[in-house]
């Protein structure tokens, strides 16, 4: 159960990553990604990344509780851990650091994509103003 939880979530880490390098550069592929990513942001997809997103959230919180249920539980027999509380803590704990990631470069790829489409507007609105400088003048 774990691991396969385990590969999805370092596997959407990893898109995630490509796709913030992707937009952080100025190469063809962005426009591509800038597209996809105008395109996701239509419809339905916004209600739908949400959704996803506030599960995500919860799950977070509740893995989050788990962790701390483990912690106290060895804090209160003295600081001794059997072998499955360890295994379980560190299953917890890299299942909740990846879902933070994942919903930390979710927010990260957000923003980018807002300030790109912004500054792609704020250029396009700079060469008007300049041709209408040049024929003005």
């Amino acid at each position: 159960m774990f691991v396969e939880m385990f590969q999805l979530l370092f596997t959407i880490v990893s898109i995630e990553a490509v796709l913030i390098l992707t937009l952080g550069f100025g190469t063809p592929a962005r426009r591509v990604v800038v597209k996809l990513l105008d395109l996701s942001k239509q419809g339905r997809a916004p209600l739908v990344a949400k959704t996803v997103a506030a599960t995500m959230l919860v799950l977070f919180g509740s893995v989050m509780f788990s962790t701390i249920q483990i912690n106290t539980r060895v804090s209160e027999s003295g600081g001794v851990a059997n072998s499955t509380d360890q295994v379980m803590f560190a299953n917890r704990l890299l299942e909740a650091f990846l879902m933070g990631t994942v919903l930390f470069l979710a927010m990260v790829i957000d923003r980018m994509h807002y300030y790109t489409r912004e500054l792609q507007i704020t250029r396009r609105n700079l060469e008007i103003a300049v041709k209408k400088g040049k024929t003005g003048a």
